[in-house]
Order: structure tokens, then C-alpha cells, then sequence
């Protein structure tokens, strides 16, 4: 029975949540004014936390589809057959 692995993130999901930790626990750190020990490793907890949400938010690319299916998925949809509706005179009798 071959293992199945868990998917590998991708270059965007890195960078994002790369970025996301680095300027969120700035940002914190300088709202705060926080000099204390325990305070700098709360802040850093929560931006890897918050770098962790958004990595794993990105949305993943998709794999390319086959030319075929891109053709077919965007020709145009058969026409209708039209019903000839039969006009009322306004009369009765």
C-alpha cells in the first residue's frame, strides 16, 4: 500500500506567511512599546500563529486541464429552438 504524503506548501504559501510573520510582529512589537521578556514572546507567538493562517489560507494552484477540456468547457452552448407563440387577436367570441 503506497504512503501518502501531505502536500508540500508552495512558493506563494512561504512567502505570504513569511511576510505576514515578519511585518505583523513589527508591527506589534512597536504598537506595544512592550520591553518586557515574556510580552516580546507573546508577540512573537502570535505572528507565527497569524503566519501560519494565512500560509495555509492561500488559495493552492490548480493543475493545468487538458487543451481538449478548455476548448469544450468554453464553446458556445447549443442555441434553443424557438416556439413560435401564437398572437392573440384581442376578440372573443
Amino acid at each position: 500500500m503506497p504512503r501518502q504524503t501531505a502536500p508540500r506548501p508552495t512558493v506563494a504559501q512561504l512567502t505570504y506567511g513569511s511576510c505576514t510573520v515578519i511585518l505583523s510582529t513589527l508591527a506589534m512589537l512597536l504598537l506595544s512599546r512592550t520591553d518586557s521578556g515574556p510580552g516580546v514572546a507573546l508577540i512573537a507567538l502570535v505572528g507565527l500563529v497569524l503566519g501560519l493562517l494565512v500560509a495555509m489560507t492561500v488559495p493552492r494552484s490548480r493543475p493545468a486541464r487538458a487543451t481538449s477540456q478548455i476548448v469544450a468547457s468554453s464553446a458556445a452552448p447549443a442555441p434553443r429552438e424557438r416556439v413560435p407563440v401564437q398572437a392573440s387577436s384581442g376578440q372573443q367570441d
